[in-house]
């Protein structure tokens, strides 16, 4: 069975077991943890559309993520708007009203420039947000908002706020899939391999380029809404260069250019930290560990381990059953041992 007729039916299954996770006596701390699996997927999925499939890194993820949740707690807390849709449209707009001036700039650069670019306004962000008391609350941070109901369902408990948060996943992941497999993200795919070439084929390198970062932003500060609702709180902690760059992380481990694998790595290393940190002080030395046998022996990700995997055992029953592969312009050859 080809890869690519397993995916799907894999994804199936893990959707299914995540829908009915709290309905089988999943413990709430259990439940808890897998919520910030789905909202973590939903950003580093955002990235993987720029890292996976634009060949852009950047560490401006946790920027957008956190503006958008900022977004939240100045809308109910200083502006009074009570809204769901209105405090979630007024977020997301910032996120991507940030990701338009950031791209403008950002994309001046080429490689390692891009890079360090996204991060110093990543921490130009995290400085704003601690120097700016009046706004931010600091150290402080905002508290004094609480989730929302929603078409007259309470979002506060556990359970329900998880499938919330699994519904918002499902959409914008399908929407993620659909910009990823349309003509512009074949566009995307083409400029990562080849940007001269597409350049030369009459595509508009910059634009292809400055719009995935928008539409990457856009997804983040979709996720950021969710976080803010979360924790019912945000903090500078939310703008750190760590938050990014766990983004990075978790779209590596799990496989960029695979979009799904990214959601993946989220929940691996949400796992991760929470397991862990149960047993040792030193659980990020341990993590650390584990991103850098990642890095060297599987810099494809899990997904792309398991996609090289299932090639050579597919190979290796068709060398066993005698199969030989003809490639084009082979079949008139003649054979070695033939008159």
């Amino acid at each position: 069975m080809r890869w690519r007729a397993v995916l799907p039916w894999l994804f199936a299954v893990i959707g299914v077991l995540l829908l009915v996770l709290p309905l089988i006596g999943t413990p709430e701390y259990v439940v808890t943890l897998a919520t910030l699996m789905l909202i973590y997927g939903i950003a580093a999925m955002a990235l993987d559309i720029l890292v996976g499939f634009t060949g852009l890194v950047s560490f401006a993820q946790g920027a957008f993520f956190g503006v958008a949740a900022y977004g939240v707690g100045v809308a109910t807390t200083e502006m009074g708007i009570t809204n769901f849709f209105a405090v979630s449209g007024f977020s997301v707009m910032l996120a991507v009203g940030l990701s338009v001036i950031v791209g403008l700039i950002a994309l001046r650069a080429k490689g390692v420039g891009f890079i360090i670019l996204t991060l110093a306004i990543n921490e130009l962000m995290w400085g704003l947000a601690y120097q700016w008391v009046a706004v931010s609350g600091g150290d402080n941070g905002l508290i004094g908002f609480v989730r929302p109901e929603l078409f007259g369902i309470s979002l506060s408990g556990t359970d329900s706020f998880y499938w919330f948060s699994f519904g918002v996943l499902a959409i914008t992941g399908a929407l993620m899939y659909l910009v990823v497999r349309s003509p512009f993200g074949l566009a995307l795919k083409g400029i990562r391999e080849q940007p001269r070439r597409m350049k030369a084929l009459g595509y508009n390198v910059w634009v292809y380029q400055y719009m995935a970062f928008i539409v990457a932003a856009f997804f983040a500060g979709i996720a950021g809404v969710l976080i803010a609702y979360y924790n019912e709180f945000v903090g500078t902690s939310i703008l750190n260069l760590a938050q990014s760059t766990q983004f990075l992380i978790m779209t590596i481990l799990g496989g960029t250019g695979t979009l799904w694998g990214s959601l993946l790595g989220s929940g691996i290393i949400v796992a991760l930290q929470n397991v862990i940190s149960n047993y040792t002080m030193r659980w990020e030395m341990i993590l650390g560990a584990i991103y850098v046998a990642v890095v060297m022996w599987a810099p494809e990700g899990i997904l792309g381990v398991a996609q090289r995997l299932l090639t050579r055992r597919r190979r290796g029953r068709t060398a066993a059953k005698g199969v030989v592969e003809v490639r084009p312009g082979d079949e008139g050859t003649p054979q070695e041992g033939k008159g």
